[in-house]
This record gives structure tokens, C-alpha cells and sequence, in this order.
């Protein structure tokens, strides 16, 4: 419904007072639920004009019919008339209010995202440094107890004189053992020579030289480690000499040997330590295998220590 009162002032301005009701606000577009106020409430608009400025408008048939008027009305005014009839704005909102918590949500995680990672970066390089000096640390240590370790003199099969000196800058497989050994020793050389062959196979692995030092030098001369070394990896060299040079080879590397009595014919058995030791290209001993670690698993250990080595002295 909708209706008009006209006042004329005495300067001759009209004074129109009109009153739209809910019949209008239900012929408009629908508004979304939370407008739904606006259709029972009633919009009064004051407009103060000349007296020939503004006439409502009429009409064809000469009424000032409601459903004219409406579509009279354009669209900008229509909006103004939604506007007051709003009344004030909800409690705690604001035109535009409802895109500001997705910002600050937005900054509040941006915030929160930008905290934690100085955290971790901070974390991460603190761990670094640390780890780092321990490196250092380790390198040190590693320098003062590789000077001097197993820096044996033994004679190789073909009667050469042989030392630690000889084999550095390379890695090398080391076991103790004798020639009269009936199947220990021969066992743990035949996997020291798989385990050889095995690393052969990749070439972008530095060569392992595998060496036999005897704890028996009393029958393991320089003929007797010839004969023996042939039936294994053609490139293990066997290595024997005195009584105290062999000791003292086993004593760097904290072998235990022991010869035990002799039968009728003389011959006995040395008991002794059953180890393969891996030496690094520094002559540092880094690593060694009992009889559990099988062929496999030992050129797997050896593969690792190749990838994570260090020189430890400088050219």
C-alpha cells in the first residue's frame, strides 16, 4: 500500500510525505533471509521540493495507482527506500564486515606461519653448527689415532717388504689367520674374496685390496703363503715375517692368537681372533665383521663407509 500527504509551507515548498507498506516490498525481488525485517516494516520518505518540481506520478488511467509507482520508481531510488528501512545495522556489524575475519584469519596464520618457520630455521641451523664441530671433533680424534696404527713391516708372498705406507690411499680388507687352518680361515677368506668381487662389480667404486696376515710365522714362510694365496681372489697378497713382526701387526689391530699343543706329528692349531677388518684409505681402521655378516652384508657396510668418507689428511 502506499500512500501520499502534501504539505505547502509558506515560502510554497511541497512537503511530501509517503508511506510504503508491505504490499510493495512483497511485489519487489526477494530479499536474502536476513533481510526479512524489511517486510514488516513500513518506509516513510520526506522529500522537501519546489512546488512544480516532483508530482507523483500518474497513472495512464489517472489513478496513482501503488503497482505503477513501483515500477516507476528506478532502481537507485528503490535501493535508497531499502536502505531506510533497514534500520540501524546489526549488532557489531559493518558495511564490509564480513570479508574482515577471513583477512584476519589470513594474517593470523600468515603470522603464525612466518613464526614458526624463523623457529625451525633457527633449530635447524643451530643442529648444523653443532653438528659440524663435532665433525671436527671426530676428525681430530681420528687424525692422532690413525698416526702409527698397524704401521706394520711384514714380507709379502713373493718376498717383498711390505708396510701400512704401502697400501694408503686405498681401501683395504685385512684378516688374520694361518695356512694350517682347517676350515675357519679358508671360510672367512673365501667370503673376504666375494666380498671383493662383489664391489668389482661397481665401478664407480674404488678398488678394495684384500690382504691375509698370518699368526702362525713359524710354519707360514714366504713359500708356504705362495702356495696358500693362489686358491683365492687373485689379488689377496699374503703377508708374513718374524715371530715379533707378526705380533706386533696382530697387536695394532688387538688380534688374539695362541698356538695350542702339538700332537704326534707335530702339527697344532692356533686359536685365534676370527675377524675381517676394513681399513681406510687413511690406514684408519674403520669397521669389522664376525662370522654372522655374510658376503652380502659386508659389501653393503663397505659401500656405506665408501659414501660418507672423509680424507683426513691433506695432500
Amino acid at each position: 500500500m502506499l500512500g501520499f500527504l502534501h504539505l505547502r509551507g509558506s515560502t510554497h515548498p511541497r512537503v511530501s510525505w509517503c508511506v510504503f507498506r508491505s504490499t510493495i516490498q512483497a511485489s519487489l525481488p526477494p530479499l536474502p533471509p536476513t533481510h526479512t525485517h524489511l517486510t514488516q516494516k513500513a518506509t516513510l520518505c520526506l522529500c522537501v521540493t519546489n512546488s512544480n518540481s516532483l508530482r507523483p506520478p500518474r497513472s495512464p488511467a489517472g489513478r496513482r495507482d501503488p503497482i505503477f509507482l513501483r515500477d516507476h520508481l528506478t532502481s537507485q531510488q528503490r535501493d535508497q527506500h531499502a536502505s531506510y528501512s533497514q534500520g540501524p545495522s546489526p549488532q557489531g556489524s559493518k558495511p564490509g564486515g564480513s570479508a574482515t575475519p577471513g583477512i584476519r584469519l589470513r594474517t593470523r596464520l600468515a603470522v603464525t606461519a612466518l613464526f614458526g618457520a624463523g623457529i625451525l630455521g633457527t633449530w635447524w641451523y643451530v643442529h648444523r653448527e653443532k653438528e659440524q664441530r663435532h665433525q671436527q671433533q671426530r676428525m681430530e680424534q681420528l687424525r692422532k689415532v690413525a698416526v702409527g696404527q698397524g704401521d706394520f713391516s711384514l714380507l709379502d708372498h713373493e718376498g717383498r717388504r711390505r708396510s701400512k705406507r704401502d697400501f694408503l690411499g686405498g681401501w683395504t680388507l685385512l684378516y688374520f689367520g694361518f695356512t694350517h687352518c682347517p676350515d675357519i680361515c679358508p671360510d672367512e677368506l673365501d667370503k673376504m674374496s666375494s666380498v671383493v668381487r662383489i664391489l668389482d662389480e661397481d665401478a664407480g667404486l674404488p678398488r678394495v685390496q684384500p690382504l691375509f696376515i698370518t699368526v702362525d710365522p713359524e710354519r707360514d714362510d714366504v713359500a708356504a703363503m705362495r702356495r696358500y694365496v693362489r686358491d683365492f681372489h687373485p689379488r689377496l697378497i699374503g703377508l708374513t715375517g718374524t715371530t715379533e713382526e707378526v705380533k706386533q701387526a696382530g697387536r695394532d689391530y688387538r688380534v688374539y692368537a695362541s698356538a695350542g699343543p702339538k700332537d704326534e706329528d707335530g702339527d697344532y692349531i692356533v686359536d685365534h681372533t676370527i675377524l675381517i677388518y676394513l681399513v681406510n684409505p687413511d690406514g684408519l681402521f674403520l669397521d669389522y665383521y664376525n662370522r654372522m655378516k655374510d658376503d652380502k652384508q659386508i659389501a653393503q657396510s663397505i659401500r656405506n663407509h665408501m659414501k660418507n668418507y672423509v680424507k683426513l689428511f691433506p695432500d
